[in-house]
């Protein structure tokens, strides 16, 4: 198995009740995601927290000498992560509704934190 791969496997299952926490959520996010917004990035930040820590680990000792290799890396990792959870890039988004006049559908802004 891949390196990136292998730590992604670990640290879901060494996070293992978090990341079905975050599970939950984002199921619920992706069906809903006015509803769920705001649990998903209250367990986000922990859950980001984790994978900033994992992908730390997993590109440490190649950024002492291939710089461009552990940039690659890292977005190989976050690519895994993405695979596993698909809404993960929705972690700290803020949702704002537009009012508009009564003939005008309204949409809805993201921006993030």
């Amino acid at each position: 198995m891949v390196r990136y791969k292998e730590y992604v496997k670990k640290m879901l299952d060494e996070n293992e009740s978090l990341f079905e926490q975050f599970r939950t959520v984002h199921d619920k996010y992706a069906r809903d995601d006015v509803k769920y917004q705001a649990q998903l990035n209250q367990i986000g930040e922990k859950v980001l927290e984790v994978v900033k820590e994992y992908e730390n680990r997993v590109c440490a000792n190649t950024e002492r000498s291939y710089s461009q290799y552990s940039a690659n890396l890292a977005e190989k990792f976050q690519n895994e992560i993405r695979r596993v959870f698909p809404m993960f890039d929705f972690i700290g988004v803020k949702i704002k509704t537009v009012r508009s006049a009564p003939n005008v559908s309204p949409f809805k802004l993201k921006k993030l934190l």
